[in-house]
């Protein structure tokens, strides 16, 4: 049971926003967060097959403080295409492609120069112009790993990546991610595709935990064995 302690933040103030934005802060130095919104019945996204139907006010509060705090966003070609990604405002935007392609996509090409599309060594790129390549990796395949490294060569040492599941149950099974930040919206959906898929266990310890009243969960969970950086 958690204690009961009466502290609560309006988002809607400024001070709420400054007080919520406390409680995801990290402190400098480098790390790989996960930033997920899930159902009861863990589906990744809401019937209209994109997050959005799933989400709150304050889980898109909360969204912005995170990216904030980081250098770059990562994020799948696939869920570019599915949510219609726009560049943030506050980090750059690391999109993870294994063929190099970007069809489909609605990225204002006046952000161009923030945007970065990791591919394997391998591929050859057919993206907007403006657009950067970094390759990663010798094979067709990228690892999270490889994925972390060249970002870091280029000097962005906060890292978040927002999906999809499948990216995201990439960087969790290769036990890359630090910490996990998950809003839980209470309700139940079909499941065309779940938050992420792991073959192991990954024990994680609580360090922070909020409710609205809206009923919508925000938990912060730290991977064992990583280390804590606030």
């Amino acid at each position: 049971m958690l204690p009961a302690t009466g502290e609560s933040g309006d988002t809607a103030t400024e001070a709420g926003r400054h007080w919520l934005a406390g409680r995801y802060r990290r402190e400098p130095g480098s790390y790989v967060r996960v930033n997920m919104v899930t159902t009861l019945t863990g589906a990744a996204a809401g019937g209209d097959g994109t997050s959005d139907s799933i989400t709150s006010p304050t889980d898109r509060s909360i969204l912005g403080m995170i990216r904030r705090d980081a250098d770059v966003v990562v994020v799948g070609a696939a869920s570019v295409r599915a949510e219609g990604y726009v560049v943030p405002r506050s980090a750059a935007l690391a999109i993870v492609s294994r063929t190099g392609r970007l069809d489909g996509h609605r990225l204002d090409a006046a952000d161009a120069d923030r945007v970065v599309v990791v591919i394997p060594a391998s591929v050859e790129a057919d993206l907007p112009p403006g657009v950067a390549v970094v390759r990663a990796g010798p094979g067709p395949d990228l690892t999270p790993g490889e994925i972390i490294a060249a970002l870091r060569a280029r000097g962005w040492t906060r890292l978040v990546c927002e999906g999809g599941p499948t990216l995201v149950s990439q960087f969790a099974a290769a036990g890359v991610v630090d910490e996990y930040c998950v809003t839980v919206a209470p309700r139940i959906t079909p499941v065309a595709q779940t938050l992420m898929t792991v073959t192991d266990g990954i024990d994680t310890t609580v360090t922070g935990a909020l409710m609205d009243e809206a009923g919508f969960s925000y938990l912060r969970l730290r991977a064992a064995g990583r280390p804590s950086r606030g």
